[in-house]
């Protein structure tokens, strides 16, 4: 089978992939921060010594981590027009479902972050008279996020990957502009070859991110 790329210009990106990029970049980015808010929360419950906040979270993280992403997206598009009463959309649905589940991933990261701050450190905190909290605030938390930086942003790499995913609940995300464009000019295999040049520079760009910024928290360090 001969290829033709002939429809590789500018009109391919606004027709079919600039609304998939957008909600793809839009959707790394809201769960991102989503996910490590509620990941903090989660990591500062499992944290406190106190069972009555520790058991659930610990539960919630386990069990995130240990059910595919794709199911999570699934069950929850499809259950909650049941329990609600009506359909929420694919795209709210995704938002919703991807801060849930990452927010089990940034917990652990956190979680570690947090770990890696000396003891010493909280202890004279408390020897000043620092509450657990503004201890946290104050002294553990500026620091464990600046030593978590670039683990954070490689699970945020990876989140992007995972967008993909969307495509079992019918959202438009980049890998679908993809595929309707395949489907339009009778050209998927090269659409898809174009799918993963362009998922492989994204990601391969945001790596080296990573890279320079990881070498400069070491500096710090």
């Amino acid at each position: 089978m001969e290829l033709d790329f002939s429809f590789y210009n500018v009109d391919l990106f606004k027709n079919f992939l600039q609304k998939g990029l957008i909600f793809s970049l839009q959707l790394t980015i809201v769960a991102t921060i989503g996910g490590i808010f509620l990941g903090t929360i989660l990591a500062l419950m499992r944290l406190s010594g106190k069972k009555v906040l520790a058991s659930p979270a610990t539960w919630y993280v386990n069990l995130m981590r240990s059910i595919p992403l794709v199911m999570v997206i699934l069950w929850f598009f499809l259950l909650m027009p049941s329990i609600i009463g009506k359909s929420i959309g694919a795209e709210l649905s995704a938002y919703i479902t991807f801060i849930a589940f990452e927010a089990a991933f940034f917990s652990e990261i956190v979680r570690a972050g947090i770990g890696s701050i000396a003891k010493g450190q909280t202890a004279a905190g408390r020897a000043l008279g620092l509450s657990y909290a503004q201890n946290m605030q104050y002294i553990v938390l500026p620091q464990a996020f600046r030593n978590m930086i670039p683990v954070l942003m490689t699970q945020t790499i990876i989140l992007f990957q995972d967008t993909s995913l969307v495509y079992a609940i019918g959202a438009y995300d980049l890998l679908k502009g993809f595929e309707v464009a395949g489907k339009n000019f009778g050209r998927p295999i090269e659409a898809y070859l174009l799918a993963a040049i362009v998922y492989f520079l994204i990601c391969f760009s945001l790596s080296r991110i990573v890279r320079i910024i990881q070498s400069k928290v070491a500096i710090i360090r």
